[in-house]
């Protein structure tokens, strides 16, 4: 029962970040250097941009621990369409950044020496335009996808907290995660 109340809590927390990130208008440029898994690969592709390093790997394993992603449930269907998006989440797959490039996930990769010039020249591009027409810019080209970001979102929260926290299987996966064993599965 407290880890449910737990999991509320962190979705909640988690999920504000993400309608914060909404607010916020400007684009934003995700940098990856090692893995992205779980939250953080969440966070680093719903930025409008990645930059990524060959090491760079990116994944959404909840599903081995028995509960989903949700922000990957919302956006990766409609970045690199349903049947590659549904692989990854439901096999929990981790992709290296060339194959994350290759689906569209990431705008570049460059070399870790030069990741620091390579961030800088990449938004200097950027940087030079002007500031309201980059913010309208955006906004218009996400009005142009029609997305209700928020209530596909809260329709996603419905179903982990309402259905998938009351499986057994949710909350064995969890308990087996922070406990560091494999989880004994009973839903079927």
């Amino acid at each position: 029962e407290h880890l449910g109340d737990l999991v509320y809590k962190m979705i909640e927390v988690f999920h504000k970040m993400f309608r914060l990130m909404d607010a916020l208008k400007v684009p934003s440029i995700a940098v990856v250097n090692g893995s992205a898994l779980g939250g953080g690969c969440e966070l680093a592709l719903y930025c409008d941009m990645v930059i990524a390093t060959e090491k760079a790997k990116f994944g959404q394993p909840e599903i081995q621990v028995g509960v989903l992603p949700p922000i990957a449930a919302l956006v990766f269907p409609r970045m690199i369409g349903r049947k590659k998006a549904l692989e990854l989440i439901l096999s929990g797959d981790v992709i290296g950044a060339q194959e994350a490039f290759t689906l569209g996930l990431v705008n570049k990769i460059v070399p870790e020496a030069s990741l620091a010039q390579e961030v800088e020249a990449f938004v200097g591009k950027f940087s030079k335009l002007s500031g309201i027409v980059l913010k309208l810019t955006k906004e218009a080209a996400l009005a142009g996808l029609n997305d209700d970001m928020d209530q596909g979102l809260k329709a996603i929260e419905k179903v982990y907290l309402e259905r998938l926290m009351k499986t057994h299987d949710a909350m064995e996966g969890l308990k087996a995660f922070l406990d560091k064993r494999k989880p004994t599965w009973k839903d079927e």
